[in-house]
């Protein structure tokens, strides 16, 4: 690729300086503690009886603290005198399998070791009802086997579409629990209908199934809990809405409307489910949702060690190097891709032999004016923006924002 080089090799990477965003940082002192709250306050627990086997759900999302919001829901359970058991609560995620579900709780802390409850996986489904459009209804055998059924969940945007509930509860009951199939079913139309097919589809697992409630938590900027509460099953449709304004009300952002290179150090399903969140990066895989910074390129440097190759959200970015490439494993993105029917994720940007290369292909192709004054930002990952990198052009603006602080004297870009 010598003629890569060639075109490549006086491309200017500006110096930069680290920056910190201020973002509301309110966070719960004592996260057990507000489970343990909520659980006792909603009178949720009344609903276990002496001897029920109980489900509970758990998602493959980074959710904050989540072996402490599993922890405290199982010994909950037991205090009430039902018998609780995990169940992974994620669609197609851990590449459709049982054992890879697992894994994914185990990478997330959640093991029979640390929330004292043993792990339950499987594939199998059982069919509950169906739409009036003929969109089948699933939910996990074991979950549906059992007496008692709990969700868990944090509430935010979700990134493929807009609608009065998105990433929470009820997407969850309907797509996490319904398993590959599930997930399938309620992608089958297109995001364009995501909205009102999630609610829909709930409305018959919460009739059909013994959910009897939600533990729904909410972060701030720094993804941190700033609210844990339980959601009693019935009422799930009335809270989530609300707890979603606030959600969305508590996003970080990258504090500047347009540049022209975003570059991502890492990228991963437990970061987003699209390896990158589509409303930090502004890229977005659907034309169902919006909103984020105006960026013109966006360049990818390495898979998080957690993703395990799964690099869904790469179709995401313009370039990324060899080294990333290397490192897929193509059947767990084209896995999510086939199930989710959004296939744009999955695409392949430009590779560049190294992550030089591609930082320079993506100012290249950015079209600035005067690429000497290119303007570039760096985060390390969609979940951790509290502190990101700026380039030189940018100094004048951030300097003229209240909630951002330049923290560090201008550096030469480390590519190694």
């Amino acid at each position: 690729m010598s003629i890569i080089y060639d075109i490549l090799k006086d491309i200017p990477i500006p110096k930069m300086v680290k920056v910190k965003q201020s973002f509301m940082d309110k966070e719960i002192p004592d996260v057990a503690e507000a489970v343990r709250k909520t659980l006792n306050d909603t009178n949720v627990l009344e609903r276990i009886k002496e001897g029920d086997s109980v489900a509970i759900a758990v998602g493959s999302r980074g959710v904050s603290d989540l072996p402490i919001l599993v922890r405290e829901t199982v010994l909950a359970v037991r205090n009430a005198g039902g018998k609780p058991f995990i169940v992974p609560a994620m669609g197609s995620h851990g590449g459709a399998t049982a054992e890879g579900q697992a894994d994914v709780l185990k990478q997330l802390g959640v093991s029979e070791e640390t929330v004292h409850a043993s792990i339950r996986s499987t594939m199998e489904v059982i069919k509950i009802g169906e739409l009036p459009n003929g969109l089948p209804v699933y939910i996990d055998k074991l979950a549906y086997e059992a007496d008692k059924i709990i969700v868990i969940n944090r509430v935010k945007p979700h990134t493929a579409f807009r609608g009065p509930v998105e990433s929470g509860l009820t997407k969850m009951i309907t797509i996490g629990l319904g398993k590959q199939k599930g997930a399938e079913a309620a992608h089958s139309f297109s995001f364009k209908y995501m909205a009102e097919h999630v609610q829909q589809m709930a409305n018959i697992t919460l009739n059909t199934t013994p959910i009897i409630f939600g533990l729904a938590s909410i972060e701030n900027a720094y993804d941190r809990p700033v609210k844990v509460i339980a959601v009693p099953a019935e009422e799930i449709s009335m809270v989530e809405p609300e707890l979603l304004k606030e959600a969305k009300s508590l996003m970080p952002s990258i504090l500047f409307d347009s540049f022209d290179v975003l570059i991502v150090d890492e990228l991963g399903k437990e970061i987003s489910g699209d390896g990158m969140d589509p409303n930090i990066t502004g890229r977005f895989a659907t034309p169902y949702a919006n909103g984020g910074p105006d960026v013109k390129r966006t360049v990818v440097l390495s898979l998080t060690r957690k993703t395990h190759g799964n690099a869904n959200g790469i179709g995401l970015a313009d370039m990324t190097t060899k080294q990333v490439m290397d490192e897929i494993d193509f059947e767990k993105g084209y896995a999510n891709a086939l199930t989710s029917t959004v296939i744009e994720v999955v695409k392949l940007p430009m590779v560049l032999d190294t992550k030089e290369l591609a930082v320079k292909a993506a100012i290249k192709t950015c079209n600035a004016f005067d690429l000497n004054k290119a303007r570039v930002v760096r985060i390390k990952n969609t979940l951790e923006i509290g502190e990101i990198w700026i380039s030189e052009s940018m100094i004048e603006e951030a300097s003229r924002k209240s909630n951002l602080e330049i923290i560090s004297d201008l550096e030469k870009l480390d590519l190694s």
